[in-house]
């Protein structure tokens, strides 16, 4: 049985380092898999201005002579509403590569198992079905049969991390946004913008608008950077700051009507995403 514990004062640093210092830890659900695999799934709170997209990220620690603690850490979320993710933690530890040699773990790596690494890959469907397979209770399997099938989601997990990272951004295999080529393509760009300017109010995530556009979610990221200049998540931010401007100018209305408008899970996150694009607080406008 899966257990919450909830977060109580500061939790641990790998929540703060992964998904930036405003998140905050509402919960944590260890999950057993082994001693060699150790995982946690945290639910999190993000500040409004402070969304980062989908994704992971891979630590490496040398601990010691030819021993290796390997960490993944994905994000996702669950409601850009209010702002929650979960972050799904899953560590490998020495006991897991002692099993393989030396040889082996330092040929044709995209790093080096000796040295301190960070990097960053996309995360795939293929990723997300396996971390629902990681943590999901299999009813009426014994322990054992639990804890395999979590090892192998866990290790199939680390082997398409190091194949993304392997091969940098190429999970989609989308080379210099060359799809933009085709007209068709560029128009469902458009219709993604069209979708967000008549949403202000309600953001969408990006599988919400890669699914509304019936374009692939790698494909609507790259495309949509390469033609705005911004992220999707930056372009939101600038379409309901452009929004709050023109309600608290001309139409008069109060900071906290305008943040509940545009759909802010409250004031401080609606004034720091304002001060983040204007350079002020929505209230010196007002003056």
């Amino acid at each position: 049985m899966v257990t919450t514990i909830e977060a109580k004062g500061k939790q641990p640093g790998i929540a703060e380092k992964f998904a930036g210092a405003g998140c905050r830890v509402l919960n944590v659900v260890p999950v057993p898999v082994s001693n060699a695999v150790l995982v946690e799934c945290m639910e999190v709170q993000q500040p409004d201005d402070e969304l980062p997209e989908d994704r992971g990220m891979l630590y490496l620690y040398p601990i010691g002579d030819n021993r290796f603690c390997l960490h993944l850490c994905y994000l996702e979320y669950l409601d850009t509403s209010d702002e929650r993710a979960v972050i799904y933690s899953i560590r490998f530890m020495p006991e897991l590569f002692s099993q393989f040699p030396e040889e082996v773990l330092m040929a044709n790596q995209p790093f080096r198992f000796d040295e301190t690494t960070e990097q960053q890959f996309s995360v795939c469907s293929q990723a997300r079905t396996l971390l629902a397979q990681l943590t999901q209770d299999a009813g009426g399997a014994s322990a054992f049969i639990r804890s395999l099938n979590r090892t192998e989601a866990a290790i199939h997990l680390l082997r398409r991390a190091l194949e993304c990272i392997t091969v940098p951004f190429t999970t989609c295999q989308v080379p210099a946004c060359r799809f933009l080529a085709y007209e068709g393509e560029r128009d469902k760009i458009s219709l993604a913008i069209d979708i967000m300017r008549d949403n202000v109010d309600q953001p969408h995530t990006i599988r919400e608008l890669s699914r509304k556009v019936a374009m692939n979610e790698c494909y609507l990221k790259k495309g949509f950077k390469a033609i705005t200049g911004k992220t999707i998540h930056e372009y939101q931010q600038q379409l309901r700051i452009d929004k709050a401007r023109t309600l608290l100018q001309q139409q008069g209305m109060s900071v906290t009507d305008v943040a509940n408008t545009l759909g802010y899970s409250s004031i401080s996150h609606f004034s720091t995403a304002f001060k983040k694009v204007t350079g002020m607080k929505p209230c010196e406008l007002l003056a």
